[in-house]
């Protein structure tokens, strides 16, 4: 299996520490949108997109990524965050993205996000959020995630049929929205 990981992580590095623990398990490659040409992600068993969270959505720079992914036939595609508010705030981006991945003929597998350290704008004003997040145990969360997509990946053979992956948060229960994302 050959797996990718496009990755937006600006400001403290949050995302880009998921983004590594994830690309760790799956032996695959942690690129940033500039890093790779969008039809070069298609030749991919399976790819991963993701960035921290900004005013309740995913970064512009990934946005402008996922709109310009040529059309595949079902290739297997993860969603993963980091933000300083809780999912439901920004779940809506989740769901956004995974349409506009679905439309372009990805099937959506799983999602994984966590809390990250977030300083911007009146934030520094208090010393920030979640310091010190990502934490062991949710870099320990995302390893299990990714561990779970080689996992299903496997029991499908390279089939572009089955069972989405059930994603699980960093305290290691499952996503309130994980379903609703990978239908």
């Amino acid at each position: 299996m050959t797996a990718l990981v496009v990755c937006v992580s600006i400001s403290e590095g949050n995302t880009r520490q998921v983004a590594e623990a994830i690309g760790e398990v799956l032996g695959a490659a942690v690129v940033e949108p500039e890093e790779i040409a969008p039809n070069d992600v298609a030749g991919y068993d399976l790819v991963g997109i993701g960035s921290g969270i900004y005013g309740m959505m995913f970064h512009a720079r990934l946005w402008r990524f996922a709109r310009s992914l040529p059309k595949v036939q079902g290739t297997p595609a993860f969603l993963f965050a980091t933000s300083g508010g809780p999912e439901p705030l920004w779940r809506p981006a989740v769901l956004v993205l995974s349409r506009l991945l679905r439309s372009k003929g990805y099937r959506v597998v799983g999602t994984f996000s966590c809390r990250g350290f977030d300083n911007l704008g009146p934030l520094q004003l208090v010393g920030g959020l979640n310091k010190g997040r990502p934490n062991h145990t949710d870099l320990v969360a995302a390893r299990a995630f990714a561990s779970r997509l080689a996992r299903d990946m496997k029991s499908v053979s390279g089939s572009h049929a089955g069972p989405a992956s059930k994603s699980r948060g960093a305290a290691g229960r499952q996503s309130p929205s994980s379903k609703r994302a990978a239908s």
